[in-house]
């Protein structure tokens, strides 16, 4: 079976101007086609998020004619906009509407679900989508529309702009991509209305981002990142959040959306892996944005000099929103505007600094989480996710159900690149259950095709083995493929374990059952509301690789050593005196460090082939 919304990395669709003109050629015709006496250009089978569809068509449309002055659409927008003025614009508080600041207020705004209270709580995005759409058709439409209609469209943009910051909560859904959605919307309709009024416009849009989006940023992994429906990254939102900051540094010039940017795409960057996979969030584990995220990654990946367009996305909606039967539909159209007006093409080239939370090598990668434990091991395209063991999540020794991956003080990283390998040296002070302070050191060695971790600590009694993940996913071509095996070896012995137990707390990769899945039936509340990060922490026990200690290692410590990319037997030497702990492996030797490190009790390490 295949993951259901990873799919090709972005960067491979095609984005040069022919490229475009074909894409708004298909929703010039799909359009024409569908467009009702009524004027509307929504999809037949649009159910729900429909309150801003038919006018982001509206506004393909529009650059369309821009581009290609096509006789047949001056009419089509005018109808089409005549439609959404009439019958998609609402004034009566929506029943059940929980956000409201002032009731009865009369100011205009968009539904989520057309029908009086059926699903409210979706108005506030709605309505910030329907305000984008309107400011791109402002900025496309000369010529199109006549000087009543574009009155009532700048008046609409007032008003949706007053429900969204005046007569709402603002951002009630603590959601990044939703909130900085508005403050775009705020800055290009500025540029719309009189001098003054604009004027005041974009100075509430910038104090509403430094106030109740940069002042709530949440930390992850070194970055301060915009919060996503109340955490720092959604592997869906995210990157949508980036295209956003993109658009907001485009229209206002304000250094603060590039550095905030930057920041983001270095964030990204560091937690993806070199095929663009990526899992967590919380919103959605698994699932995946796909044109809605082009504009960021193509803008802020050329500005910090990455190729973040490797990230898969679901390339079903790699141009514009699609509903099942292939049909266009207009959610998130701007987007598609505003990549097709940017002039930045794809950076393709890795960054090639170390960076603290990512090793990256050729076709081999490991993302780290806060505490410097693998969250995400890549080699020969087959995608590792930490285990789980007695309700404990990682990589790392475990005795007696106890997993010895959390830090008890500062985790100290060294970074080596020498003779064609890369190397990162991992030191953590950790406490087992005995309460004694040992010292992990994790070494991940990488060629560029295959991957090492040697991991050693000071000798633990009884019978200790290494959690060293779980295969999970593989690519196939443009897809990606749920696997439950993978090519590793160990030095020691090595085994596959499954879950003993049954239930949603218990995840077996030999099941039909996806990740996302698994941690959604975890979460505390409903699939699409919930947080399945959190759900997924309460997994009990998973699959897992374990491997057995190096034999014939130093009396004082316990080593392990696994290798991943290969099945191969693996021959790994160690040994340990005053000097540190040397590896010999077949493709490289290395010394680590005493635990003390160097004069500023950093960790040591050479590395040669």
């Amino acid at each position: 079976m295949y993951l259901p919304h990873q799919r090709g990395p972005l960067h491979d669709l095609p984005d040069t101007p022919e490229a475009y003109d074909a894409v708004l050629a298909d929703v010039t015709e799909q359009a024409l086609a569908r467009i009702t006496p009524a004027g509307s250009l929504e999809h037949p089978d649009a159910l729900d998020d429909v309150g801003d569809t038919s006018l982001g068509v509206t506004s393909l449309l529009a650059l369309a004619w821009q581009r290609s002055a096509d006789p047949r659409l001056p009419d089509a927008v005018r109808r089409s906009l005549a439609f959404h003025l009439r019958e998609r614009v609402y004034r009566d508080d929506n029943p059940g509407y929980p956000n409201l600041r002032v009731r009865d207020s009369g100011a205009p705004y968009a539904r989520y679900v057309p029908a009086a209270g059926e699903h409210p709580i979706g108005d506030w995005p709605s309505t910030v989508w329907a305000l984008l759409q309107l400011v791109n058709l402002l900025d496309t439409a000369e010529g199109l529309v006549d000087d009543e209609q574009r009155a009532e469209l700048v008046a609409l943009g007032r008003g949706y702009w007053n429900w969204l910051t005046e007569t709402t909560f603002f951002n009630p859904q603590e959601a990044g991509n939703q909130a900085i959605g508005c403050v775009v919307g705020g800055l290009m309709l500025a540029g719309h209305l009189p001098p003054a009024e604009g004027e005041s416009v974009r100075a509430r849009a910038m104090d509403l981002y430094t106030r109740k989006i940069r002042a709530h940023r949440i930390g992850d992994r070194g970055a301060l990142l915009p919060p996503e429906h109340g955490g720092a990254y959604d592997n869906n939102y995210g990157p949508i959040s980036l295209s956003f900051l993109a658009q907001a540094h485009r229209v206002s010039g304000a250094d603060v959306f590039a550095e905030d940017g930057d920041a983001l795409a270095r964030y990204l960057d560091a937690r993806l892996t070199v095929g663009g996979f990526d899992n967590g969030g919380p919103r959605y584990s698994e699932q995946h944005s796909g044109f809605e995220s082009v504009l960021g990654l193509r803008y802020f990946g050329a500005r910090v000099g990455a190729d973040l367009g490797r990230y898969r996305g679901d390339t079903r909606w790699g141009r514009h929103a699609v509903k099942p039967d292939g049909g266009v539909d207009g959610h998130f159209a701007w987007m598609l505007v505003w990549q097709i007006q940017d002039p930045t093409r794809w950076h393709r080239t890795p960054a090639t600094a170390p960076t603290r939370h990512q090793l990256r090598s050729g076709t081999v990668s490991v993302a780290f989480d806060d505490r410097m434990t693998p969250a995400l091991v890549e080699a020969a395209g087959t995608y590792y996710l930490p285990a789980a063991t007695n309700r404990q999540h990682g990589f790392g020794p475990v005795l007696d159900g106890f997993l010895l991956s959390r830090p008890m003080g500062e985790v100290r990283v060294r970074d080596l690149r020498a003779d064609g390998l890369t190397g990162k040296l991992v030191t953590k002070p950790v406490v087992g259950r005995d309460q004694v302070l040992r010292h992990v050191r994790s070494l991940y060695v990488t060629d560029g095709t295959l991957l090492w971790t040697t991991v050693a600590v000071q000798r633990l009694p009884g019978s200790p083995y290494l959690l060293a993940g779980m295969a999970y996913a593989a690519d196939d071509g443009d897809r990606v493929r749920r696997v439950a095996e993978g090519a590793v070896a160990a030095a020691g012995a090595l085994r596959v374990t499954h879950p003993g137990a049954e239930g949603a707390d218990h995840f077996d990769t030999r099941g039909e059952q996806t990740q996302e899945q698994a941690a959604f039936a975890l979460a505390a509340d409903p699939r699409g509301y919930g947080n399945p990060d959190e759900g997924w922490r309460h997994l009990v026990s998973s699959t897992a690789i374990e491997a057995e200690p190096v034999p014939g290692g130093p009396d004082d410590l316990h080593v392990f050593a696994v290798r991943y990319g290969s099945a191969d037997p693996l021959t790994v030497a160690v040994t340990s005196d005053a000097d540190g702990i040397t590896v010999r492996t077949d493709a490289f030797t290395a010394v680590i460090g005493p635990v003390a490190g160097d004069d500023r009790g950093e960790p040591e390490l050479t590395l040669r082939r």
